[in-house]
């Protein structure tokens, strides 16, 4: 196993030489002699040191200098930090304390009390490190399993709604395509990100949970519906949001949260504002449930149902382009017009 690397950043030869003849039996050793020349080595390093020794009284940067600096970058930031002080410097110890440092050694140094303060440091932080893996691998698993879990309800939805399952992978597909058109155009850039539009594409499964709550006889209805059961097909989009914050509201991902929360109660809401259930209009109505009411209606047009036949690709695409500025977004709109033939082979492949 290679030794692990220890930084000593000190302007004091003298000072540089103890503390290497006290390492370097069990350590690699690396040396600057000020801090600009610790930070240059810190940020372009192929790999951190296993800990820093730092002098605080040095010219130019001084150690508390250094030491805001790597606690701001978050290649650093977590490197461990010990400060060096003068034996009468306990202003300094505390401040560094409270600045992030993890310990100091006093001068002159006790080759006992550095050697154990290192060998302390080293292995309470990979300690730390090896629990938090474990913790990221444990959250990990818990949020596939969260991710099965919902993506099996909405496939089971779909199937009482006579479908096959295949809606869900549609608009999944479907709100991909979209998302990363967006993102490859800059487009909406204070709503959408590379890491929002994951989670907006992992949240679209939950957009209909709520029709588990829809009675039999109105869901699976074969003609046209009544506006009283119209009214009540209505209400799965409050009923999805209801259910999606009873669910996920104290999940770890408040993203993944937000955007189903979104999706699912806001998919219906019209651009003039006269959808349901709140009646939001325009930049008002969340990002996610405007990419997903133009995705969905897609999907819907083209796909058979209890109470309607499948539409052409061209009827579809005509009813979305005439309700750009009306139901839709239109610059999604636009979107959805250059990327119509990818629409297309997405509803021809997953059948």
């Amino acid at each position: 196993m290679s030794k692990r690397t220890i930084l000593i950043v000190d302007d004091v030869d003298f000072n540089r030489i103890i503390l290497r003849d006290i390492l370097e039996e069990e350590y690699e050793v690396v040396e600057a002699e000020d801090g600009i020349r610790a930070i240059d080595y810190l940020f372009n390093a192929a790999e951190q040191p296993a800990i820093v020794l730092l002098d605080i009284m040095m010219p130019e940067m001084d150690g508390h200098e250094v030491l805001a600096l790597m606690r701001g970058n978050p290649v650093t930031e977590r490197v461990p930090v010990v400060f060096i002080t003068a034996a009468n410097a306990s202003t300094h110890e505390v401040r560094g304390l409270q600045e992030g440092a993890q310990d100091y050694i006093a001068k002159p140094f006790n080759q006992e009390v550095v050697l154990a303060r290192v060998r302390n440091l080293i292995e309470l932080n990979l300690y730390r490190q090896d629990l938090e893996q474990q913790v990221q691998k444990r959250i990990a698993q818990l949020m596939r399993t969260r991710d099965n879990m919902l993506e099996t309800m909405a496939n089971m939805i779909e199937c009482r709604n006579l479908e096959s399952g295949q809606h869900v992978k549609r608009t999944s597909l479907l709100t991909e395509l979209m998302v990363r058109t967006m993102l490859a155009r800059g487009m909406c850039p204070d709503e959408l990100s590379a890491e929002s539009g994951r989670m907006i594409i992992k949240a679209v499964p939950t957009h209909d949970i709520g029709k588990i709550g829809i009675p039999d006889d109105i869901l699976l209805k074969p003609g046209r519906l009544t506006s009283e059961e119209f009214e009540v097909i209505k209400t799965h989009a409050a009923l999805g949001s209801d259910i999606v914050r009873n669910m996920l509201a104290d999940d770890e991902d408040r993203a993944f949260f937000r955007h189903s929360y979104d999706i699912c109660r806001h998919h219906h809401e019209r651009w003039d504002g006269k959808g349901y259930p709140d009646n939001l209009a325009e930049a008002s109505i969340p990002l996610s449930a405007r990419i997903l009411a133009i995705v969905d209606v897609y999907d819907a047009l083209i796909s058979p149902r209890v109470y309607k036949p499948a539409m052409s690709h061209e009827q579809a695409k005509q009813i979305i382009v005439d309700g750009s500025g009306i139901q839709f977004d239109p610059a999604l709109v636009a979107v959805f017009e250059d990327l119509e033939q990818e629409f297309k082979r997405v509803h021809e492949t997953q059948v």
